[in-house]
């Protein structure tokens, strides 16, 4: 094995883990990037959790884990708020993001969480209704189901980094 395919491999566990044992899959995502390749800080920790389930537990948005992998790759890439109030285009950010979404929607059909559990359950949920939210536990989501997903959006996020983005970052 090489140290990569570790590096891979320990980024989905943790995401995979955190998201069977705490819940909120883009801070799920971003907590496992952290600890195995130190992206992000507390601020964006704490600003990503109300994505979750698709954005306020709606499932109408976007996948929460796929919106921690774009957040951790904006966090290296992205444009800061001087480059912003300054008028740049900074757009190298897009590179990457689509990356993970391209292989995020081929892997699920779709970016929206509604989708994702379609796929993944054969229905979707609405995860602020108790028993719904009752029935999402029992379909196996925080077993074998959503936590995959935190884990394959973790690891995909950090091949991105690993194998394109930080050769870009060296040379910028």
């Amino acid at each position: 094995m090489t140290l990569k395919k570790d590096v891979l491999d320990d980024v989905y566990q943790r995401a995979f883990h955190y998201e069977a044992k705490l819940g909120s899959c883009p801070q799920c995502v971003l907590a496992a990037l952290k600890e195995t390749l130190d992206i992000g800080d507390e601020a964006v920790f704490k600003a990503s959790q109300g994505l979750a389930g698709g954005t306020a537990l709606s499932s109408e948005g976007t996948c929460g884990a796929l919106a921690g992998g774009m957040i951790a790759i904006s966090f290296l890439v992205g444009r800061t708020y001087q480059e912003f109030t300054e008028g740049q285009k900074k757009r190298l950010v897009f590179k990457y993001t689509r990356k993970l979404y391209d292989k995020f929607v081929g892997e699920y059909g779709s970016p929206l969480c509604c989708s994702v559990q379609k796929k993944i359950f054969g229905r979707s949920y609405d995860l602020l209704d108790k028993q719904e939210y009752d029935a999402f536990e029992k379909a196996g989501a925080h077993v074998d189901k959503c936590t995959s997903v935190a884990g394959n959006a973790a690891r995909w996020t950090a091949e991105i980094i690993l194998n394109e983005l930080q050769e870009e970052l060296k040379e910028g």
